[in-house]
């Protein structure tokens, strides 16, 4: 660790000078040595140096947002060449020119952050060691080694030792329990950060893995930091935590108003734009109209969340225009109500079990009516039956449907369980009886 702090020396000047410009002011306040006045410039220098970077920052989230949307293709071009690896390099770095993505664009702000990282660890480092450094004369170097922060001073450690942590003023007591805290501090809040920003602000439609890159980092990150925390002064924790801090607050207003597409949050927002526009009767706000106009030239490949919001728009009487604005729509109402309507008739979709299940249901109810049907067309209808006829018993066949027409009797009905065994004897015998009426649908039995 003091290698790499000396690599960033050169910025040591510039971040000591900073921290005695804010130390000069806050000494005024709560007095030059107490650990309110040095705790609170090395805060103040956090804020200084995230607020400089808060155009690499916009970078990161666009980068970010760009690589998951191109998450699917990246994907394509690895399978479509698999075997060639300098051709799947080159189509990448084409993908990203068409694009404009830079893939480096998410380590920006860490990677500028980094050396008044180091140079802020090399100036506590040398007040630890009672040695002056950059701006920081004598006096100054005496002022912060009496500052103390909950009784821990500014240059102690988690794992100095006692004889050390008793030459800065101090119990060793007082130094593993404040650093310890502010450890578990720095861990949840890097923790929490990453966690919202899977759980709300990435798009749920696209299932890449960069999604599980993400999250496993949810996890890596906190225990890289309190593996690294035991080593790191005071000092250097309160800007860490405060940092950490910086990163969750900037990360949940960037969520609550410019949500990544497809994302939980984006529902939330446009949610909540679809109360103010029904309560307000116009999209307010220039922002706003830009996201709208964003959306209506989208056309149809509107998200989910997208689509659901212009659908209550169109239940509220509102139709969304391409300037971002919104106008009353009587027609609108009429097509999401007529829309609603169409869905609710659908009928409902069934499983493939339940599918086979009807069809065998439908195959065994034809095959019943098909035996149940008579062989013999009814008289009057000019059909005739299709099963063969023995000529040797025709005559009388005839003969006898004649004798018992003119005696008035009336023919014998088979009911239809036995149908199938008569029809079976008389394939035996090869006999025929005469033709019979069938039964007429009103009679009763």
């Amino acid at each position: 660790m003091d290698t790499i702090a000396n690599f960033f020396s050169f910025i040591t000047t510039p971040v000591s000078w900073v921290i005695v410009q804010f130390h000069k002011l806050y000494g005024a306040i709560f007095g030059p040595d107490t650990g309110w006045a040095w705790g609170l410039s090395i805060v103040s220098l956090v804020v200084l140096i995230r607020i400089c970077l808060i155009p690499l920052f916009v970078k990161q989230i666009k980068s970010t947002r760009n690589m998951q949307a191109l998450q699917p293709k990246m994907k394509a071009i690895q399978e479509r060449y698999k075997s060639d690896k300098q051709r799947q390099s080159e189509e990448m770095m084409k993908l990203y020119k068409e694009t404009g993505t830079n893939p480096l664009s998410s380590c920006l702000p860490i990677l500028a952050q980094s050396p008044f990282f180091f140079a802020l660890y090399s100036v506590l480092s040398h007040i630890a060691e009672g040695k002056t450094i950059g701006v920081i004369n004598q006096s100054l170097l005496d002022s912060a080694r009496q500052a103390h922060i909950f009784g821990a001073p500014l240059a102690a450690k988690f794992t100095d030792s006692a004889e050390k942590v008793a030459s800065l003023n101090a119990s060793i007591t007082d130094v593993r329990i404040v650093t310890a805290v502010m450890i578990i501090l720095m861990s949840a809040s890097q923790f929490f950060t990453q966690r919202q920003l899977m759980m709300k602000n990435v798009d749920l439609s696209v299932k890449t893995p960069y999604m599980q890159q993400q999250k496993m980092l949810m996890y890596i990150f906190p225990v890289i930091f309190a593996v690294m925390g035991v080593n790191f002064p005071v000092g250097v924790l309160v800007y860490w935590l405060t940092t950490n801090v910086w990163t969750m607050g900037q990360q949940m207003y960037v969520i609550n108003q410019n949500p990544t597409p497809g994302s939980k949050a984006q529902d939330a927002y446009l949610q909540r734009l679809l109360k103010s526009v029904t309560h307000h009767g116009e999209v307010r706000g220039r922002r706003r109209k830009n996201i709208v106009k964003a959306i209506v030239a989208k056309g149809s490949d509107r998200n989910d969340n997208e689509r659901r919001f212009f659908a209550g728009l169109a239940k509220a009487g509102f139709a969304a225009q391409v300037d971002g604005t919104v106008i009353k729509s009587d027609s609108a109402v009429a097509e999401a109500e007529g829309g609603a309507t169409t869905r609710r008739q659908q009928p409902k979709r069934q499983t493939k079990a339940q599918r086979q299940a009807a069809s065998a249901q439908q195959s065994q109810a034809k095959d019943a009516d098909t035996a149940d049907e008579p062989q013999d067309a009814a008289p009057g209808t000019g059909a005739t039956s299709l099963e063969k006829k023995p000529q040797s018993s025709a005559k009388g066949t005839k003969a006898a449907s004649a004798s018992d027409q003119a005696a008035g009797d009336k023919p014998a009905r088979p009911s239809r369980a036995n149908s199938g065994g008569s029809r079976q004897g008389q394939a035996k015998s090869g006999q025929r009886k005469g033709q019979q009426r069938p039964k007429h649908p009103s009679s009763k039995k």
